[in-house]
């Protein structure tokens, strides 16, 4: 198994969004702020992770990333398959004059990587969170409600506005009553 820098910032991304994404959609300018990670370099790995089915993504204002599944059913064995892909699963083999050598501990090395996997699937994306919060180091800060649909309209409309009053008023009680 290959745990790579990379490896890491994907589960830390994933702790990350899984802590904040009850208020919504999380932008990964936001997480890349919190983590030190650029966001091109996250824009890589979440394009991984969405496309493994672990990550959804909102596009305009408002929008972010969220999970894709319960944080309980994503485990940290899934976060690295989805951003390492198959050669997290490869043992590192040396060719050449050692080879003899490396037959003679594959059986351990084989082993050591089956228990590696395992453990790595025993702890979910929520047991991470939880050990976050209950450290009490993480501060989860409250989003502002996004302005989209036609409030956000009104609130840009000119003070000549050719629609009546009574327009807004209507779309004000229809939006209120859902």
């Amino acid at each position: 198994m290959r745990l790579s820098t990379k490896s890491r910032f994907a589960v830390a991304a994933m702790i990350d969004l899984a802590l904040r994404e009850q208020a919504g959609p999380v932008p990964l300018g936001s997480i890349g702020e919190r983590l030190q990670i650029s966001l091109s370099y996250l824009e890589q790995m979440f394009s991984k992770l969405r496309q493994q089915g672990l990550v959804d993504s909102t596009r305009g204002p408002g929008g972010g990333y969220t999970l894709a599944r319960a944080a309980q059913a994503i485990s940290v064995a899934d976060i690295i398959m989805a951003v390492e892909g198959a050669r997290a699963l490869q043992l590192e083999t040396a060719t050449g004059a050692g080879e003899a050598g490396c037959a003679l501990t594959q059986e351990l090395w084989t082993s050591l990587n089956t228990k590696m996997m395992e453990h790595l699937q025993s702890i979910t994306l929520h047991q991470l969170g939880e050990e976050q919060r209950a450290k009490g180091g993480v501060h989860v800060e409250a989003r502002p409600a996004s302005k989209r649909g036609i409030f956000a309209q009104r609130k840009a409309a000119p003070a000549k506005s050719t629609v009546p009053n009574s327009v807004f008023a209507l779309a004000g009680a229809l939006g209120s009553s859902r």
